[in-house]
């Protein structure tokens, strides 16, 4: 078993759902980086099983100029997901694949970034090399939002880079930017009784109804301005979209049901204001007494503060972009249709590109995977960047 095949294994095997801790792998990580002559820093929080950190790892110089590679180390939950045929937490090689959670979304770009790492020659070094590993990024990239605030701190006195590059899945595709993302509750509570007698009561799963076809005549009206700035970037949706994920109400058949709720989200342009949405939902849902269609009066509805991922718009032409467009020999570009800790990344001043070795098509799938090709290349992908911008 090659060092890389056994790192990426380790990494596919440790069970790093967003709801648990990745503590202890994270620490792993942070000790062969640490044997490899790297400077390791831990930003840890939670107790226990749970616990979480954030990596950060530095060498070379403290000088001005040089690169961020970046990724998570969470996964989307398999356990209850079907279509699953192999073990997730088990690095498996079938044909021309290898199979595990994570092996496209990102773990084999994390390990990648560590073997390269491993045969870093620190001597040539004219300008520093950090790696940024993350927590939380599957679920709004909180743990790169715990991490920017701190990261001067922790970079110590190197001068924290302009550039970083992400590794995730774009099958090698270089991006320079994507939607935000944004999520938040709506609530709805009604009046109770008996089914047969729907005017004693307000139902609330038919005034979330209501609510819901309020929201889609948001998306609609978004539709049809699509804004041609941003038509090349984001060719199958030049607008902000939103998406209901779950709705939850009523107890019985033969109740009128007192409380539902649903959950929004949506993705904002880069360039516009992440917390437009939820103002115009909020302002839309208030304008309008909403009842059902057995009573006059009007439900209570309540709408959550948002949670909002940033956008990315990146500059284009940079060093990292020639940099990877000829090592990869890649000329396609464009915005990925997901959010990354780049918008995070933004906030402090850090230009990044996403570029990785996995396939979107592979993210977040039973059996996910990603080609042996890919694999194996993509640590001397990764020296020969690095040697590009940094010695």
């Amino acid at each position: 078993m090659t060092r890389l095949t056994e790192i990426a294994a380790r990494l596919v095997a440790a069970d790093t759902v967003s709801s648990r801790g990745n503590a202890a792998v994270m620490g792993e990580l942070g000790d062969r980086l640490a044997a490899a002559g790297f400077q390791v820093s831990l930003q840890r929080w939670g107790e226990g099983e749970q616990a979480k950190a954030n990596l950060v790892a530095v060498a070379g110089p403290p000088e001005p100029g040089g690169l961020v590679l970046s990724g998570h180390l969470d996964v989307v939950p398999f356990a209850d997901q079907p279509g699953w045929t192999r073990d997730p937490l088990r690095l498996t090689f079938e044909g021309d694949r290898a199979y595990g959670r994570g092996t496209s979304d990102m773990k084999v770009f994390l390990a990648q970034c560590v073997e390269a790492a491993c045969e870093l020659d620190h001597e040539r070094l004219r300008r520093p090399v950090v790696f940024l590993f993350t927590a939380d990024e599957e679920i709004g990239c909180l743990g790169a939002a715990r991490l920017v605030p701190e990261l001067d701190a922790l970079l110590g006195a190197v001068p924290k880079p302009a550039l970083a590059w992400i590794g995730e899945p774009t099958s090698w595709r270089v991006l320079h930017a994507h939607k935000g993302v944004a999520a938040f509750a709506v609530s709805v509570r009604g009046r109770g009784g008996h089914s047969s007698v729907p005017s004693a009561g307000v139902n609330a799963i038919a005034v979330a109804a209501r609510a819901m076809a309020v929201v889609g005549e948001l998306q609609s009206e978004l539709r049809e301005r699509p804004r041609p700035d941003f038509a090349a970037l984001f060719p199958d949706a030049p607008y902000t979209t939103l998406n209901f994920g779950t709705v939850k109400g009523g107890t019985a058949t033969n109740v009128i049901a007192e409380q539902c709720s649903f959950t929004l989200s949506y993705r904002p342009l880069p360039d516009e204001d992440p917390l437009w949405v939820h103002r115009e939902v909020e302002r839309r849902l208030a304008e309008r007494a909403l009842h059902d269609w057995g009573s006059e009066v009007a439900a209570e509805i309540t709408v959550s503060p948002v949670v909002v991922a940033p956008g990315l718009l990146s500059p284009t032409g940079t060093t990292l972009e020639r940099a990877l467009r000829e090592t990869l020999g890649v000329s396609e570009g464009g915005g990925a249709p997901f959010c990354t800790d780049g918008g995070r990344f933004a906030q402090a001043g850090i230009h990044s590109l996403i570029c990785g070795p996995g396939d979107l098509s592979e993210a977040h799938q039973p059996d996910e995977s990603i080609s042996r090709a890919a694999f194996e290349a993509g640590a001397e992908h990764v020296r020969r960047v690095i040697e590009r911008l940094c010695f």
